[in-house]
């Protein structure tokens, strides 16, 4: 079946797809995680496709995708435009097929990710860079292929690519026949579609929870919409899976197979991060913890419960690590930048550090701005906080004292511009 509102993958398409893949992928380990189970009071797996070739699932997609074409139709080359895992999964499948790939990927994409694509695929792929967008990349990829006569590769929105997602649907139960819960990263719906449809064909009183960051929750509007709803604006910091509009083979899968759809703030999934890197030394990429961060949102149903979390992906590029830390401190409330009106006179900076800030407050910011009057001095201070309880005591103090002006976290332009 070819069109969109009418297809479903069923299992002997998966099977099928196991099929090809098999000897291109890993079978990532599922690993039952003692910390997690613990603090849930119930068996928490991870599924660890970080674990794959190109340490992500997409190369089961685009595999699938690409050794489904017939051979002359692959034999003249493919086309796709991705700044991330899909380029991979593409590469990859390039250098594994001998097939010539062209990969279009936005001025804006960092070095170490086009390195990785020239490294997974050879002397098979040429990137291609141009636009400072995603959708500039893609447009221009889509004309060259038209130009060309040369098969799209797309990143979730194929019925083939669907299938091989959906292959880590089945490994999860080939291990653990009757799981309970599966918490599944969505971006586009690829994974979610393909997997939804092999575990609810198999076990339809599963619960399969999809998980979108929260600023771009594509799926869960249209889910809730009922019909497709693109959107204007999102905030691209989990790019994994944030995307503005769902695929159109996806949507109606999911509407059909998931049973909840759970948005994650994008500081939560900062903390969630840090935290599988300290406790568990697992590199997970903003998508890869989404399905973990979701958890507490359900910790009353999983009690007692098998439940499958998705690392759908490990590559987390170490520059970024700074940023990560930075929103998990503010959304944990431990982070907080004030405009501080210091009195102009002597001793002020003094009382601020011996009377306002707590004992355990610590300046990781002060910049002192040009006096504007005689009785008052701007400064833009930063303060972290060893308890986020600290944080209405330490504004008390500030405005008893008359020493505060602004509270910079809330003033989403103001915070922009200085921070």
């Amino acid at each position: 079946m070819n069109d969109q509102n009418t297809y479903i993958p069923q299992q002997e398409d998966i099977i099928n797809a196991v099929s090809r893949l098999k000897g291109v992928i890993r079978q990532t380990p599922l690993e039952y995680n003692h910390t997690y189970s613990e603090k849930y009071q119930a068996d928490i797996y991870f599924k660890r496709e970080d674990q794959q070739v190109v340490r992500s699932y997409k190369i089961r997609g685009a595999y699938n995708k690409m050794a489904s074409l017939p051979a002359e139709v692959i034999n003249k080359g493919v086309v796709c435009a991705s700044a991330g895992n899909h380029a991979q999964g593409v590469a990859f499948s390039c250098f594994l097929l001998k097939v010539k790939g062209t990969i279009y990927m936005p001025t804006t994409t960092p070095q170490q990710k086009i390195k990785r694509v020239n490294t997974l695929g050879k002397e098979w792929v040429e990137v291609v860079l141009v636009g400072d967008t995603f959708d500039e990349a893609n447009e221009a990829a889509l004309k060259f292929s038209e130009d060309n006569n040369l098969s799209f590769i797309p990143p979730f929105d194929d019925p083939k690519v669907i299938e091989g997602q959906g292959t880590v649907g089945m490994e999860i139960l080939e291990e653990l026949p009757d799981a309970d819960f599966v918490f599944i990263p969505v971006g586009g719906g690829g994974l979610s579609a393909g997997m939804g449809a092999y575990l609810k064909q198999s076990l339809p009183d599963i619960k399969l929870i999809g998980v979108e960051p929260e600023g771009a929750p594509a799926m869960y509007y249209s889910l809730k919409a009922g019909e497709i709803v693109a959107l204007d604006e999102i905030d691209k910091f989990v790019d994994g899976a944030a995307v503005q509009r769902v695929g159109d083979y996806n949507f109606p899968i999911c509407q059909k197979y998931l049973d909840d759809m759970l948005l994650v703030p994008e500081g939560k999934v900062c903390t969630k991060i840090l935290e599988l890197y300290n406790n568990e030394a697992i590199v997970a990429e903003p998508a890869g913890a989404l399905s973990v961060a979701a958890l507490e949102q359900y910790k009353e149903q999983i009690k007692g419960k098998k439940v499958v979390c998705i690392i759908s992906g490990g590559n987390n590029d170490i520059t970024r690590t700074e940023e990560i830390k930075e929103r998990s401190l503010l959304y944990e409330g431990l982070k907080h930048y004030f405009i501080v009106r210091f009195p102009q006179r002597s001793g002020a900076l003094k009382e601020f550090v011996n009377d306002i800030l707590g004992p355990d407050d610590n300046i990781v910011l002060f910049e002192y701005a040009k006096k504007i009057n005689r009785e008052k001095g701007p400064a833009l201070v930063g303060i972290e906080l060893k308890d986020k309880n600290d944080f209405e005591p330490l504004l008390a103090r500030m405005k008893a004292r008359n020493f505060y002006g602004e509270y910079v976290n809330k003033n989403h332009d103001l915070f922009a511009y200085l921070i």
